[in-house]
């Protein structure tokens, strides 16, 4: 595949451009073909497939018709971290709800949130395996959760028509133009910097549980991801976390005596 210009370059023509699509593990080739034909079809930016191994090119042109910019274009990234590391928002795609799915919503209503995003900085639309979509451990790595809204009965829908969706309602979003450009944002590697050692130091003050620590941090992630963080509020929040994990080892007790010896003076 060749290599992919960076998104961006054309966000101030058109903020689609500026929206990555990421299929996380897809099984075929087939249906990644059907996807990269619904982007060019929708006219987003990139598509990204996280994936070791190597797709059959027969197969995906094959479905990609008349979508040979995105094909061509096409990279692939071994962890979905490498695939997101650079966006600002980073959006996941659910059918399921409830535990750590609180809080979806319908493309329609976040449509308009990524277009203004992406005027300025790089968003990411993950979407999961079609047989199991995306784990616990991937939903992470989401600022914020998508979930189309289906029939009860029957809630699994192909990857290519839930990728077909999501870019309508952003091609439509993207047609206001009273959507102004939003301030920038750390992109999403740095953002994890953060819940790392957030993680790190609320574990030393004994405030997460050891056994099952990311039933907060879920919630933590989905508290901050709905706003975003700028840099400064990265440096503040990592700031407060080295603190806290600094008291939480032991670093209170030189307080203590430090305190103790003010007021012998």
């Amino acid at each position: 595949m060749m290599q992919a210009q960076r998104c961006g370059s054309t966000a101030e023509r058109d903020p689609l451009h500026n929206i990555r699509v990421v299929l996380h593990q897809p099984r075929g080739a087939m249906n990644v073909g059907a996807v990269a034909r619904a982007i060019a079809n929708m006219g987003l930016g990139e598509l990204l497939v996280v994936r070791t191994q190597p797709l059959r090119q027969q197969w995906l042109r094959t479905m990609a018709v008349h979508a040979e910019r995105v094909v061509d274009s096409m990279r692939q990234t071994r962890t979905l971290a490498e695939a997101v590391g650079d966006c600002a928002v980073v959006v996941g795609t659910t059918c399921r709800a409830g535990g750590y799915r609180q809080g979806t919503l319908p493309p329609r209503a976040l449509a308009p949130e990524i277009v203004a995003r992406a005027r300025q900085q790089p968003v990411a639309l993950v979407f999961g395996p079609e047989d199991r979509g995306l784990s616990n451990s991937e939903l992470r790595l989401c600022h914020q959760l998508i979930a189309i809204p289906t029939a009860a009965e029957y809630t699994s829908l192909n990857l290519a028509q839930a990728v077909m969706i999501c870019a309508y309602e952003l091609r439509l979003a993207a047609h206001d133009h009273t959507l102004s450009a939003l301030g920038a944002l750390a992109p999403a590697a740095r953002v994890e910097q953060v819940y790392e050692r957030l993680r790190a130091a609320f574990l030393s003050i004994g405030f997460l549980h050891r056994d099952n620590p990311e039933h907060i941090m879920f919630a933590l992630r989905r508290l901050l991801g709905r706003t975003g963080l700028t840099e400064r509020e990265v440096r503040i929040l990592l700031g407060l976390a080295r603190q806290i994990e600094w008291f939480g080892n032991d670093g209170w007790k030189s307080l203590r005596a430090k305190a103790r010896a003010q007021a012998e003076v």
